[in-house]
């Protein structure tokens, strides 16, 4: 996330809105752009949100429903007529950039609506549910800042006891038509909503912000907002958290399909074309994507087998897994703040030579910080993108729960994906950028930006880097699992594999824990398509990099490209693609 691939949808939306007639096209993009960005998070409040849009900050949509759906249906319909009134050919590159990311998310969403993914509304990786349980941590997106924060999440949680009502009626829709999650999916739901069901308010994750109130609070506030959260758990989420756990328990789980992919399911083939779609952004199928993974994954235990033979290691490559995971001298550190050091100094290596390849950086601060103790259990390595006005930096943050086990052979690589130059770079550059309208700021698409991140490994030597046998291992390692999910989540999907098969296939040529593949797995079973992102955007970016390379010559100039890559925001790889061949077009 490299072949060249037919014009997708946005572009044929584009060329059929540049034939009529110039004198017909009165609209104005950026009246257009402001419009569309307001009714885009009209109809998701809870990303809203997250991009602190605080305006919606007391909505929750009921996103499975006949009546949301035809809402949707009327948005997409408004800005594909929106669009026919704009004259594409008065446009600057970045409008008709901003029309062509309005007019694919008008056909990929048309597309998805003609499909039954609202029969399965609740899965275990992500959605309402476990957005609603982070908001209400007091530690994430949802602000409890003043009195009327607090209401807004109050009305929030509110509508939040009926929405479950609404998940239920579309779930037992699902097992009328036999459009049911694999039953090792929706056991692990039944847990997730246990776990929020106290025998006191005051012990409930959405009790979480009534004992962090603002200083400034009079005791009356503290005391009135008390009750008012403690009375809504009590007389309206708690019994309807028990009800859809009875509810699975004795009607949806019995009724769950023993089949792992959605291809088994009715219409589940084209419900997969367009979530491969969704995801990628382009126009592969499933089984060109299949091949695909099956001939990196080969390319990549070759190098793997490089390193095995450069170290002197001589069992099975299998082995090698084990011994890398377990070697001594792998895990040196005995204080947490030594993990920290380490990855300080890699940034200290890299600095000198990031501006040999990069005339494009943010502004945005950055910091490294080890992941807060009440998430780090559970925590994987991750970037939060800062605030482009520099209030807040750009964050790494490092789970450390056990120094003494902590493996470093990968950290070089997860530095440069997940800090400097991945997503720091790319997401903060995104922010910055005044010539992006908001709708664009805030975008965003798998197959380009963690496509972009996944891309960034491969500069690690360039970077001074991957001078340990063991830390190029590490880069190798972590390729190697991009490249299974190719395999894996089409295999799942589209060819009938078992959850069993996957596994043991991401066993057999990675060095990663069964605990973790298993995890792993059940999320490509529960968001298909998703895990294919990261793959084909790099191997897009590649791609792009060496047919510049080999079409410019001597004129090529690796810091204009990365430039032209980052320059915009996140975009489909389709229009990632013509911006990179009009710079090489214009530079010959």
């Amino acid at each position: 996330m490299k072949n060249l691939y037919p014009l997708t949808a946005m572009i044929v939306l584009s060329l059929l809105f540049s034939n009529c007639k110039s004198e017909e096209k009165t609209g104005d993009i950026n009246t257009v752009v402001k419009s569309y960005f307001n009714d885009k998070n009209a109809l998701n409040p809870l990303e809203a949100t997250l991009n602190g849009q605080s305006e919606f900050n007391d909505q929750l949509v009921f996103e499975m429903t006949d009546f949301h759906r035809k809402k949707q249906a009327v948005f997409y319909d408004k800005y594909e007529k929106e669009l026919a009134t704009i004259d594409t050919a008065a446009l600057s590159d970045e409008e008709k950039n901003s029309f062509d990311i309005i007019a694919w998310e008008v056909s990929i969403g048309k597309d998805l609506l003609k499909q039954n993914a609202n029969l399965t509304p609740i899965q275990q990786f992500w959605g309402t549910h476990l957005t609603m349980g982070q908001f209400a941590s007091a530690e994430s997106a949802q602000p409890f800042k003043n009195e009327k924060d607090y209401q807004n999440f109050l009305k929030r949680m509110d509508t939040y006891s009926v929405w479950i009502d609404s998940a239920i009626v579309y779930m037992k829709k699902g097992i009328q038509e036999k459009v049911v999650l694999p039953k090792a999916l929706a056991e692990k739901i039944i847990p997730q909503f246990q776990d929020v069901i106290t025998p006191k308010a005051e012990d409930n994750l959405f009790y979480s912000s009534c004992k962090k109130f603002p200083a400034d609070f009079t005791e009356e506030q503290k005391s009135n907002l008390s009750k008012q959260y403690a009375e809504l758990i009590n007389t309206k989420l708690t019994p309807q958290f028990q009800k859809l756990i009875d509810f699975m328990k004795t009607e949806y789980v019995p009724a769950c399909r023993t089949t792992s992919g959605i291809g088994s399911l009715k219409g589940g083939d084209d419900l997969y074309k367009v979530y491969v779609k969704q995801w990628t952004t382009t126009d592969k199928t499933p089984e060109e994507i299949h091949e695909l993974g099956l001939k990196e994954v080969a390319r990549l235990k070759a190098e793997m087998e490089k390193v095995k033979a450069q170290v002197g290691f001589k069992g099975t490559i299998i082995e090698f897994f084990e011994h890398v995971r377990n070697k001594k001298e792998l895990k040196p550190f005995k204080d947490p703040k030594e993990v920290i050091a380490n990855f300080e100094k890699i940034n200290e290596v890299i600095k000198p030579n990031v501006d040999k390849f990069f005339s494009l950086q943010p502004k945005t601060p950055f910091q490294i910080k080890r992941t807060e103790a009440f998430r780090e259990k559970t925590a994987s390595a991750e970037y939060v993108q800062g605030l482009a006005d520099g209030s807040r930096p750009g964050t790494f943050y490092v789970p450390i729960p056990d120094v003494a086990n902590y493996n470093y052979y990968g950290d070089e690589d997860l530095f440069l994906h997940e800090a400097i130059p991945g997503h720091h770079f790319q997401i903060s550059l995104q922010q910055e950028n005044q010539e992006l309208p908001d709708f664009r700021k805030f975008n965003w698409f798998g197959a380009y930006g963690e496509g972009w991140a996944l891309y960034t490994e491969s500069l690690g030597k360039d970077l001074g880097l991957y001078k340990d046998p063991y830390q190029y291992f590490g880069m190798l390692g972590n390729e190697m699992h991009r490249a299974i999910r190719l395999v894996v989540d089409t295999g799942i999907h589209a060819k009938g594999w078992t959850r069993e098969q996957a596994i043991k296939y991401s066993l057999d040529n990675e060095a990663e824990s069964e605990a973790s593949i298993i995890a792993e797995i059940e999320r490509y079973m529960a968001i298909p398509g998703q895990a294919l992102s990261y793959k084909i955007g790099q191997l897009k970016i590649l791609e792009l990099r060496q047919k510049a390379q080999d079409k410019m010559g001597s004129k090529f100039d690796i810091k204009v490209f990365h430039q032209k890559v980052l320059e915009s925001g996140v975009m489909p790889l389709a229009l990632l693609e013509k911006k990179i061949n009009r710079w090489i077009t214009s530079g010959k």
